[in-house]
Parts: structure tokens; sequence; C-alpha cells
């Protein structure tokens, strides 16, 4: 019995006729926190499948037909299908919000807005932002081809080192673009143009480039030996 339905009791006169207790029993479990309690539309569909299944038979005298085990196999993939459509999608919306961390800020911007923030900032010779900004549209713009993992606590070196390895002629100078992120975002630097050329240009070039991709090895076994 819930403290609720204790207290209901207690306060309730101390022989109440049937009339009486069936209407404080019925007020008590018409309450919010009973009707939430109850098995959904999807737990009742889940227990008739699994109760479904433990019911077949297959072969022998009064077994199913394979016609209609197939059918409904179809429509319990079909079911399972939608209810991960409609079930599963605020999950991923949740994920995503975690995954747009953004060097410890909430920054769901793409590297198409993160660019046109930079250039609008340098417009205005904000150079703190727009550096801070074009170096942000480098993780985002290689988040988004999935060659770095921007995860909560990733920082602007870390950025530069996973990326390092995808573009290792480019290592020194994600570096520097890391160490004037830093500046401007931490150690309240007041940056330059020169500063956020270097950066623009650092990203307009590994967007034109093509990540270094690991050359498979060839046992020796299989090399030709020259004659």
């Amino acid at each position: 019995m819930t403290p609720r339905l204790t207290a209901a009791v207690l306060a309730a006169p101390l022989e109440p006729d049937a009339d009486e207790a069936r209407e404080l029993l019925l007020d008590e479990l018409a309450k919010l926190e009973y009707a939430q309690a109850q098995p959904t539309w999807f737990d009742l569909l889940t227990q008739s499948i699994v109760e479904w299944f433990a019911g077949l038979r297959f072969g022998g005298t009064g077994g199913l037909p394979i016609g209609v085990l197939i059918v409904g196999a179809v429509l319990i993939a079909l079911a399972v299908i939608a209810a991960l459509l409609i079930y599963g999608l605020p999950r991923w919306r949740r994920r995503s919000t975690v995954l747009a961390d953004l060097f410890g800020e909430s920054d769901a911007r793409t590297a198409r807005e993160l660019r046109r923030d930079a250039a609008a900032a340098a417009a205005r010779d904000d150079w703190r932002t727009a550096i801070a900004d074009r170096y942000r549209a480098i993780a985002r713009s290689l988040d988004e081809r999935t060659l770095v993992a921007l995860l909560p606590g990733t920082t602007a070196h870390a950025v530069a080192r996973q990326a390092a390895r995808e573009f290792p002629d480019a290592a020194a100078e994600l570096e520097a673009a890391a160490d004037l992120f830093d500046g401007v975002r931490y150690l309240d630097h007041e940056g330059d143009r020169a500063g956020y050329e270097r950066v623009r240009a650092l990203d307009d070039r590994l967007v034109r480039s093509s990540p270094l991709l690991e050359r498979p090895t060839v046992p020796s076994e299989l090399v030709e030996a020259p004659r």
C-alpha cells in the first residue's frame, strides 16, 4: 500500500459502509501516479509477441503452416521498426545535443555557419571572435567529415593532433592555429588580422585537401622476387 493510499485510509471513517469504501478506493486509484504505472500499448504488444512465440509449435501434428509463420515474422519486424522510429528518435536527439559541445561550450553551429560568423567578426575588426570562430569552423568541418571526434572535453590541441594524423603536411599549421585559438579564448589576447588570415588559410587548405589514407600492406610472401 502506498503512503498516499495509507493516508487516505487513515483519514476515512473507522467503519465506512460498502459504498463509502468503494468511492474512497476509486478516488485514490484515479490519481496520476496510478495511471502512469499502467502498462503502455507498446508493453502489451511486446508481451503478446513474447507469448505468441512461446506458444508456437514447429512441425508435428497441430503445428502452424510455414506461410503463417513467415507472414507473422514480417508483421512483427514491421512493428519493431515502427516502434524504433517512434521511440528511438528522442534518444538520438538527446545524443546530438550532447555532441554539440565544442571546446567546453554548447555550440551547434555548422562549419559553414561558423565561417560566416568569423567573416562577419573580421569585417568589424573583432579579431578575437574571428580567430576563435574560424578555428571552431576547422574543428567542426573535420568532425563533419568524420576525420576527428569532437567529444565533451576535447581541446583545441587535441583536435590539432587528431587532424595531423590525416594531414601530416599541415601539422605545424594546425598546432599554430590551436595556439592562436587558446590565446584569444583563454589568455585574453586581442588577436589581429594576421592571426585570423593564418587560421582562415589553414581552413581553406584543409577543405581542399584529401586526408592521408593508409596504404594496405602486402605480405612479403606474396611479392614476386625479381628475376
